[in-house]
């Protein structure tokens, strides 16, 4: 079955329970699925899919196809901006220098997310985590580790690019810089 019929099941199956305790209890108020916690269920569905055009920061997708993450420098102003921008928001210049980021960072926060959006529901819990890069600014990523109990704000980290499966996107990630 494929992953969006797999979507699909869920969905039905979903909507089917909730409108059973809704009918039983009036409100869309049930257990989440490890028992833990009561989770409102908002009635509406709200599906979301988007284009949007990159022609003007293609290098960007170009770099993760190389194995490289690059961000963009405002030739006027000297800021970084990432994800990489096709014009200044602070000074409205529209000359962008691109650069490779130096991978090399430090945790500012994290969460560990257990609670899932459906469309990340068939991933085991992960970690976000925000760095602030070495070239000074940040950046939002996953960050793969072993037991999230060891990650802690101000270790370094390392922002690497992989593909996330099964997708078999390439997007960035942060790892933990000693290992």
């Amino acid at each position: 079955m494929s992953l969006e019929a797999r979507y699909e099941e869920f969905w039905r199956q979903s909507i089917k329970q909730l409108n059973e305790v809704v009918k039983a209890t009036g409100l869309p108020i049930a257990p989440d699925e490890k028992g833990q916690y009561s989770l409102w269920y908002d009635v509406r569905e709200m599906r979301l899919r988007f284009s949007i055009s990159v022609e003007r920061i293609k290098r960007f997708f170009e770099g993760l196809r190389e194995g490289k993450v690059y961000t963009t420098r405002c030739k006027r102003c000297g800021r970084y901006y990432f994800p990489p921008q096709a014009d200044c928001p602070y000074c409205k210049a529209s000359d962008m220098d691109w650069v490779e980021v130096s991978g090399e960072g430090e945790l500012l926060t994290y969460t560990i997310i257990n609670t899932k959006p459906l469309t990340y529901s068939h991933y085991p819990d992960y970690v976000v985590a925000i760095a602030r890069m070495r070239e000074g600014f940040n950046v939002l990523a996953w960050l793969r580790v072993d037991d999230s109990r060891k990650v802690r704000v101000g270790m370094k980290v390392k922002l690497q690019v992989v593909k996330r499966e099964p997708e078999g996107y390439l997007t960035y990630e942060f790892i933990p810089a000693e290992q």
